[in-house]
């Protein structure tokens, strides 16, 4: 017979992981960030538990957006002349915020989002405390 298995308090430890988004493209590093809060790339990965891990991204204002293309925000739509508004000077933290949040599965890892997921423009943090573990490559990154 089967058994199905349940993650225990001891494979539950959250840990802290350090992202640089220096010179990254925004989806490539925002799915990667999706696995690692959402805890799928986990062995011990089980749907209805929390198994997700914290994230720093550092340098998000050097993150590389599409800056070729115009970015325009609809406010009032139906109301010829004042919908469309251009965005200058957009926040490279809600941007990221935005794409992992709309690509987070729905539960209680994407209520959570805003505890797990920690935006700094610089390089700076004040995680230390935590001991992160600094993720250099996310392409070739490998948990074990």
């Amino acid at each position: 017979m089967n058994e199905t298995f349940i993650p225990t308090s001891d494979l539950n430890k959250k840990k802290w992981y350090i992202v640089d988004c220096k010179g990254k493209q925004l989806g490539r590093i925002s799915s990667f960030i999706v696995q690692l809060l959402s805890g799928k790339i986990k062995p011990s990965y089980h749907p209805a538990f929390d198994t997700g891990d914290y994230v720093i991204l550092i340098n998000a204002d050097q993150l590389s957006l599409d800056r070729k293309t115009e970015r325009f925000y609809v406010f009032k739509p139906g109301r010829p002349g004042k919908s469309l508004k251009r965005l200058i000077n957009p926040l490279p933290q809600r941007i990221i915020e935005n794409c992992i949040s709309k690509m987070m599965p729905n539960g209680r890892a994407k209520t959570n989002l805003s505890q797990r997921l920690k935006i700094y423009q610089g390089t700076e943090h004040p995680h230390n405390a935590q001991n992160p573990t600094v993720l250099n490559n996310i392409e070739t990154f490998n948990l074990n």
